[in-house]
């Protein structure tokens, strides 16, 4: 029978409950215990993709065109597996659902309320990824924080799988702020036993308690935590500050978590194995380069906006034993002050992602100028590389109002336009080019000798496109197109052949990039990185 994890978050958001939770499935598959994991979302936005980064962080995309919540990239990359967008149901998409059925008379002339119908919603959607994936064990992370009025529905659908699947196979972790005053020194617990008290209210009792706190709890906290939250001490364990997040599934294994969890849930389980994830976190901690890479973006005063990207620079410097620090700039600063653009010297490479609308548009095409000018390494991902072809054509081809649909639709020289299909489409939620597309690599060029094939798979996210009318042009002045779409219409990679490394993709590589598989393009990226630092 499938087991249930349930992890929650108590005093305030962003509490590390996505960490937690991956760091539980790693040390279940590292046990040999087959994983998924979900994310249930309060917000009553049908997914995320059309939430602003500053709103959530970033956009995630799975393989099936799932716009969803940024922790399922953390599962992802911690248990090394692919998910889809049923692995993140939130309230739009479960309120939705329910008055579409309600429309159809599927409740048969019931009062429509939130206990049963919409809580059977949600356990349905919890109970199908479990039934679809060969899984022993699903974990399922609750959003939000304990005592917010939107994730109420989704606590007493979890409160109901207790008494449906039984003690034995539903686990409940609560993980909650200890904070450490400044002035005292003192760790204060009293913020996570309110938390506690407010999970029993609604009528859960958790199993095991983890305490997020800057460093690792003293006896005397971890005592009253575990008076105060009605559990023996063995379920108190610790989440506390590291270098790197990829230690937290070690730090927690240490004191014994993975071990109880086991336990708790009767699970067969092998020997732990953690010795390639072992090697992965000493590569990090123990590199023999550093290099600095400065990302110039639109949402840059929220690292959050392009986690994926940081994470996938930490896989591709960890397997070439490379430190990468990553800075973020605002683009709109070299469009105000160009002369800031000789700053980007003292950086090893420069990365432009993706983005939306006009904002800091113009300052990124002219990083792009400089840094092609200056045979400064360049990766470009998705805006970054429909900026680039506009950066091309305007100062190289001669094409001087080379321009994005995007930002100016009465351009005369539009070299990034609307997809066709996208043209007559008009909800904004769920309609850009998603997911997984295959992509043909010409032989010979820098792309087939990142990839090392002819063929790949990648995950989109957007809605233009290079015009194809213009391909040519931009070819004979010497942008080359390295991939393109199964039917050759779409431009997927570009690169410069006679720069040291310039390169773009119109898909996300980041989406993709393991600890111990990084991304090729992100890798070959930071290996030219390294190159310039070195000589």
């Amino acid at each position: 029978m499938v087991k249930y994890v349930f992890v929650t978050g108590g005093v305030l958001s962003s509490v590390g409950k996505g960490i937690v939770t991956s760091s539980i499935g790693k040390m279940l598959q590292a046990r040999g215990v087959k994983i998924t994991a979900i994310k249930v979302d309060p917000y009553v936005n049908v997914d995320a993709g059309t939430m602003n980064p500053y709103m959530h962080g970033e956009v995630y995309v799975t393989e099936d065109g799932g716009e969803t919540d940024l922790d399922l990239g953390w599962y992802e990359r911690f248990l090394d597996t692919n998910l889809t967008m049923g692995n993140n149901v939130t309230t739009g998409m479960v309120y939705r659902e329910v008055i579409e059925k309600e429309r159809r008379g599927d409740y048969l002339g019931h009062c429509v309320q939130i206990v049963p119908h919409v809580t059977d919603e949600i356990k349905l959607r919890i109970r199908a990824v479990a039934e679809k994936s060969d899984t022993d064990v699903v974990l399922t992370e609750c959003g939000g924080t304990v005592g917010d009025i939107e994730g109420l529905p989704f606590l007493e659908a979890i409160r109901q799988m207790r008494l449906e699947h039984g003690y034995e196979n539903t686990l409940y972790v609560h993980v909650a702020l200890v904070p450490i005053l400044d002035v005292t020194n003192e760790m204060k617990t009293k913020p996570l036993q309110h938390s506690v008290n407010e999970l029993r209210r609604i009528g859960i009792q958790p199993d095991i308690i983890l305490a997020r706190s800057p460093k690792m709890i003293d006896h005397e906290a971890r005592r009253k935590i575990a008076l105060f939250g009605t559990i023996p001490e063995n379920a108190v364990f610790c989440s506390y500050n590291v270098k790197s997040i990829y230690e937290v599934p070690l730090i927690l294994d240490e004191q014994g978590m993975g071990a109880f969890i086991q336990t708790r849930l009767k699970v067969n389980v092998e020997k732990p194995d953690f010795a390639g994830w072992r090697q992965f976190v000493s590569a990090l901690a123990n590199p023999k380069h550093r290099i600095k890479i400065i990302l110039v973006g639109k949402y840059a005063g929220l690292a959050d906006s392009y986690v994926s990207m940081s994470e996938a620079f930490k896989h591709a410097g960890a397997n070439l034993q490379t430190e990468v620090e990553l800075d973020y700039a605002g683009a709109e600063r070299f469009e105000k002050k160009p002369q800031a653009l000789k700053e980007l010297e003292q950086f090893d490479g420069v990365f432009v992602p993706y983005g939306f609308g006009s904002r800091g548009a113009e300052g990124k095409i002219r990083v792009i100028q400089f840094v092609r000018e200056n045979d400064i390494p360049f990766l470009g991902i998705c805006y970054g590389f429909q900026l680039a072809v506009i950066e091309f054509a305007r100062n190289i081809c001669g094409l001087e109002k080379a321009d994005t649909a995007e930002n100016d639709p009465a351009s005369p020289q539009l070299v990034i336009d609307f997809m066709p299909e996208q043209k007559a489409i008009s909800m904004m939620g769920a309609t850009m080019r998603l997911g997984a597309h295959k992509i043909i690599i010409t032989r010979g060029s820098l792309a087939h000798s990142l990839y090392g094939t002819e063929e790949i798979y990648e995950r989109h996210r957007h809605r233009y496109e290079v015009n194809p009318e213009y391909r040519h042009v931009l070819e004979k002045s010497g942008l080359m197109f390295s991939g393109r779409s199964v039917d050759g219409r779409r431009m997927e990679i570009l690169e410069l052949p006679k720069q040291s490394f310039f390169f773009a993709s119109q898909f996300h590589g980041e989406f993709q990039s393991r600890p111990r598989k990084p991304d090729p393009e992100y890798y070959g990226f930071v290996q030219a990185c390294l190159r310039r630092k070195l000589h």
